[in-house]
């Protein structure tokens, strides 16, 4: 197995560079692939603040990828219920964040619209400071 960086997961979701492109399919088809958790938070990242992606495009990519039977994602609980945040409307390094929280008497943040989403899907307790 094969750990693979940011850039070629988003060469592989975008086609945005011919020769990079075909060279990443063809690494995350043949090989077995293992993708960090914070690989794909900034993969995310990326397609959203560099390639404006919407975040539904993004979350349907991500999902996809993700479920490619050579990618092995390093903690594939939390990403699944990190998308499944942000399928509800959470940015996904919040629910990410909300995620890896599970567990916790509760998550504290200022941040009052993930306080809102987080409150609509149960779990870990949101509260303010």
């Amino acid at each position: 197995m094969i750990a693979i960086d940011t850039n070629v997961i988003v060469r592989f979701l975008t086609n945005d560079d011919a020769k990079q492109s075909e060279k990443a399919k063809a690494l995350i088809t043949r090989e077995e692939v293992f993708v960090a958790t914070t690989v794909l938070l900034e993969t995310e990242w990326v397609l959203r603040y560099s390639y404006r992606y919407p975040a539904a495009d993004i979350h349907d990519r991500l999902v996809a990828f993700a479920g490619l039977p050579n990618v092995t994602l390093a903690d594939s609980a939390l990403i699944i219920t990190a998308l499944d945040g942000m399928a509800a409307g959470m940015d996904f390094a919040d629910a990410l964040h909300l995620a890896a929280a599970q567990g916790c008497e509760a998550f504290v943040t200022f941040d009052r619209a993930l306080a809102k989403v987080a409150g609509r899907l149960g779990g870990v307790e949101v509260r303010a400071p």
